[in-house]
C-alpha cells in the first residue's frame, strides 16, 4: 500500500487512481487509461524543517518520484506539466520582495529538491519538448468556493492556515519566528500583524469555514 498525506475525499472532480509516483509503470498506466490534457504535479513531502533530519525521504519522494513521473509522461506522449515548486528555492534572498529572477540558493534539502526538479524540467524541455510551469509558492492557502475542500494538515505548520485557526479559536499559541503574530478583528474582517507590522488583511472572512479572500 502506498503512503500518502493527502485526502481521498478531496478528489471530487474526476476518478481517483491510487499509486506511487515512483512507480513509473503505474503512472504510465494511469496516464494512458484516459485522455490527459496536462499534468498538475503537486505530490511531494513539504515540511520545511523535517528534511534536515531525514533528507533521504525528501530526495526520494520529491526528486526520484518526479523523475519517474516525467519519464512516464515522455513515454506516454504528454508534454504539459504544472509543477508545485517552492519559495524555498531562493533560500535567504538579499532583496525583498523577491523577484522571480533572484538567485536560487536553497538552504534545506526540501528547497534543494524543488530546485533539482526545476532543473530537470528545463532539461526535459530542451530534449523532449516538455512544456512546464513551476509555481514557487509563498505560504499559499485556500479552499474551493463551496468550502468542500481546503487546508487540512496535522500538524499544521503553515503561516496563513495557522492565522485562520487562531481567528477561529482553534489554537492560542500562534507565534511566528521571533515575534508575536497578532490577529485583530475589525468591521472589514481581520488584520494580521507580525512584530507590530501589518502584513495582511483577511477580508470578508467567514470564520466558520475555510473560504477566505486574502488581500
Amino acid at each position: 500500500m502506498f503512503s500518502t498525506t493527502g485526502h481521498r475525499d478531496f478528489v471530487r472532480w474526476g476518478p481517483l487512481v491510487g499509486g506511487d509516483i515512483s512507480d513509473k509503470a503505474a503512472v504510465f498506466a494511469a496516464l494512458t487509461a484516459q485522455p490527459v490534457r496536462a499534468v498538475l504535479h503537486f505530490a511531494a513531502c513539504a515540511y520545511v524543517g523535517e528534511p534536515v533530519s531525514d533528507p533521504r525521504k525528501y530526495y526520494e519522494t520529491n526528486v526520484v518520484g518526479s523523475l519517474s513521473l516525467l519519464s512516464a509522461m515522455v513515454d506516454a506522449g504528454y508534454d504539459k506539466i504544472v509543477f508545485l515548486s517552492s519559495c524555498a528555492v531562493y533560500g535567504e534572498p538579499d532583496d525583498v520582495p523577491i523577484r522571480e529572477t533572484a538567485p536560487k540558493n536553497p538552504l534545506s534539502p526540501y528547497g534543494a529538491s524543488k530546485m533539482m526538479v526545476e532543473r530537470a524540467l528545463s532539461d526535459y524541455g530542451r530534449a523532449y519538448g516538455l512544456k512546464s510551469i513551476a509555481l514557487r509558492y509563498f505560504n499559499a492557502a485556500g479552499a474551493d468556493p463551496d468550502r468542500k475542500i481546503g487546508e487540512q494538515r496535522d500538524p499544521e505548520t503553515h503561516l496563513i492556515p495557522r492565522a485562520l485557526m487562531s481567528l477561529q479559536g482553534h489554537i492560542s499559541d500562534f507565534a511566528v519566528f521571533d515575534g508575536r503574530a497578532i490577529v485583530l478583528r475589525n468591521e472589514k474582517g481581520a488584520v494580521l500583524t507580525l512584530s507590530g507590522r501589518q502584513v495582511g488583511l483577511i477580508a470578508n472572512a467567514d470564520l466558520s469555514g475555510l473560504a477566505i479572500s486574502l488581500r
